[in-house]
């Protein structure tokens, strides 16, 4: 069953959308998100205000679909580059999610920090961007899944009341993870944010000359696969 031909309408909707986002892009990289400006966007395009703001109707709307646009760029990219991966080969796969999510992050740090930073003053994200943020750590998640199945984690005590502390983390995983899988899965994920945060914002300047080595080795110690 063909589907059916799209309108004009809907054609130029679509493409003065993709024009918006991408302007609104290349604004985040120039002044951040917290100066984000429908109004300046709608003068870089040669339009009216009121035009722009038919398809994004605040500052806040425009954030929104960047933060879905981004999440699922980065889901895409991180779930392509672990189906490249042998399956079983776990350590391979944590460095390999490593390692992609770092590439990303120091081609793009505007956008990590969209993602990642300091919270924008005034804007809370709202309940559409869950899904596509889920996406990337489903990624982590799937993997944690893996290493759980395969029983090639130790385990540790923990502290009583562990098992309760970590149970909104199963839930919202949806897998029913082993205490020490999450509590490792948890942490690498801290860790490679921490990681790449250091690095992008030069809190390692004069501390590490050789950042690629480092990482290595920092991404070697939050291995949460065994």
């Amino acid at each position: 069953m063909t589907s059916a031909p799209q309108t004009a309408r809907a054609i130029a909707r679509r493409e003065l959308t993709t024009a918006i986002v991408g302007r609104a892009r290349q604004q985040l990289a120039e002044v951040g998100p917290a100066q984000l400006s429908v109004r300046q966007i709608a003068r870089d395009l040669g339009m009216a205000s009121s035009a722009v703001y038919r398809y994004f109707p605040s500052r806040d709307e425009l954030l929104t679909e960047l933060l879905v646009v981004i999440y699922h760029e980065l889901a895409d990219r991180l779930e392509l580059a672990d189906a490249a991966v042998d399956p079983d080969d776990r350590s391979a796969r944590w460095r390999t999610l490593a390692h992609t999510f770092r590439a990303w992050s120091t081609a793009a740090p505007h956008e990590f920090a969209l993602l990642y930073g300091s919270p924008v003053p005034g804007y809370a994200a709202p309940r559409q961007t869950v899904g596509p943020a889920s996406r990337v750590t489903g990624v982590l998640i799937a993997l944690a899944a893996a290493v759980d199945a395969a029983g090639v984690v130790p385990t540790t005590a923990l502290p009583a009341g562990a098992h309760e502390t970590l149970s909104d983390f199963r839930t919202a995983a949806g897998v029913d993870l082993s205490d020490e899988v999450v509590l490792r899965t948890v942490t690498a994920w801290g860790g490679l944010l921490g990681a790449v945060t250091l690095e992008l914002f030069g809190h390692l300047h004069r501390a590490v000359t050789d950042f690629d080595a480092h990482f290595d080795l920092v991404i070697g110690r939050l291995d949460p696969t065994g």
